[in-house]
């Protein structure tokens, strides 16, 4: 964790708090009569004070769902109170609570392949919640093309997890977990095409050393909102281990499963608070700061440590924001700051969903967006902006800020590849299409920004 760079990141989103706050864009730094940031406020003992705070062990990875990410919303919002940013969230509270809905795997789930148990989560992983009954002959398929030479209609398939189309780029994040979700999606969907009855991919050398990763997901189930479609499969999709690939071609090999769903409901909620600004009339306006609080709990041990901190990602943003906050307290703008700490981003985006489906101020008051996310392991002289360039940029006059304010004071070197639509990190997603946002760029964005509200995702500096 450099926090070098996070102080860094910090100052160039607090120098565009000037640029934010006039009644009309312009190109440049500063409005002439305003006061420039307060970013003697930003400090960096309390700014690793927020940071160790948020991702203690005491807050388990603040996993949406769970009592560990509302502990740690309070605590947001308790440090919030303490600078001095208004309550803005429902009946004159920090807090906008909202209903998660989760679907999972039962445990009481069987699977036998050949008369023998199958242990869930550590033989097979079920990739998709269903109620549903398997038991018969397993038909072994070498690969895809097998499925124009047979009738397949009712029958359990196995075959080995195949290369996806195209491969992950070699240097992308999490390459092994996009490769394993890649190949999935592809073959069950031809596979369901041609009317099968239940799918089991073995998985290959490159998926197996990351099944336990990638397992987890599966393990967690579903979330979704209220106001979204459940994604669903119209048949049991396994994952399995590469040693059981020999007991799955055997001649007479058969597979039993009794699968079953579960269906939960759990809060979640954001922490919303508010500056105003010092003009009378465009303190009604309101230019917002986000990111996201939560993490992703307790998972897969990493050298005998099962809690997922999540100091980078997102703890640097959300102490971050409330640095913004005290130095806007101490220097407001004409125009008001509004703050939201999202929850349940790790889950598919859910908090900012909720936020753009039910803002706290008029949604038309929103004039600006500024989000951030994982600031603390880049390039001290770095940063990528996000939204700069089309076909993301959606206003010219906040990206002009944004440029100008890097150079009078940051002066990062700025990576704009992340608009790019063919970025790998945007052909391989990590999310099924019903769980991504309506338009997506790494960031949370674009759930939170109304249609043709200026917005500026930043990732590093503050994505």
């Amino acid at each position: 964790m450099r926090l070098l760079t996070l102080l860094a990141g910090l100052g160039l989103a607090a120098s565009l708090l000037p640029a934010c706050t006039r009644s009309t864009p312009t190109t440049s730094g500063a409005a002439p009569g305003l006061s420039p940031p307060a970013l003697s406020a930003i400090r960096e003992d309390e700014v690793k004070r927020d940071l160790f705070a948020l991702a203690d062990d005491n807050f388990r990875g603040r996993r949406a769902g769970t009592a560990d990410e509302l502990r740690a919303a309070i605590w947001v919002a308790e440090r919030a109170r303490e600078a001095g940013l208004e309550p803005a969230g429902d009946d004159g509270t920090y807090f906008q609570f909202y209903p998660l809905h989760r679907l999972t795997v039962a445990a009481s789930s069987r699977l036998t392949l050949n008369g023998k148990h199958l242990a869930l989560w550590q033989d097979a992983w079920v990739t998709n919640p269903i109620n549903a009954r398997l038991d018969g002959p397993v038909v072994w398929l070498n690969s895809l093309a097998d499925t124009t030479r047979r009738n397949l209609r009712g029958k359990i398939v196995a075959m080995p997890l195949l290369p996806p189309t195209p491969l992950p780029a070699a240097n992308i994040s999490l390459r092994a977990m996009r490769y394993t979700l890649a190949g999935i999606g592809q073959q069950s969907a031809a596979l369901q095409q041609r009317g099968v009855a239940g799918i089991i991919l073995a998985a290959d050398a490159m998926a197996e050393p990351s099944l336990a990763f990638v397992g987890h997901r599966y393990q967690d189930g579903v979330y979704v909102l209220p106001s979204m479609p459940v994604p669903s499969s119209p048949v049991p999709i396994l994952l399995v281990r590469q040693a059981l690939t020999t007991p799955l071609r055997a001649a007479g090999a058969r597979f039993q499963a009794e699968l079953n769903a579960n269906d939960f409901e759990y809060p979640s909620m954001n922490v919303v608070a508010r500056v105003p600004g010092t003009d009378p009339t465009l303190q009604a306006e309101h230019v917002l700061f986000s990111g996201h609080h939560d993490h992703d709990g307790i998972g897969t041990p990493v050298d005998g440590d099962s809690i997922w901190n999540g100091a980078d990602d997102n703890a640097t943003v959300s102490v971050a924001l409330l640095a913004i906050g005290r130095a806007w307290k101490q220097r407001p703008g004409a125009r008001s700051a509004l703050f939201v700490w999202h929850g349940a981003e790790e889950r598919g985006l859910l908090g900012s969903r909720w936020y753009a489906e039910h803002p706290t101020v008029a949604k038309s008051s929103i004039v600006a967006v500024l989000n951030g996310d994982m600031m603390g392991r880049n390039t001290p002289d770095s940063a990528a902006l996000l939204g700069s360039t089309a076909p993301h940029r959606n206003s010219r006059a906040l990206v002009d800020m944004a440029l100008k304010a890097n150079q009078d004071d940051t002066k990062f070197l700025l990576d704009t590849k992340w608009d790019d639509a063919k970025h790998p990190e945007l052909v391989l997603p990590l999310r099924p299409p019903a769980l991504r946002p309506r338009r997506h760029s790494g960031s949370v964005l674009y759930n939170a920004a109304p249609p043709r509200l200026p917005h500026a995702p930043r990732r590093g500096l503050a994505h």
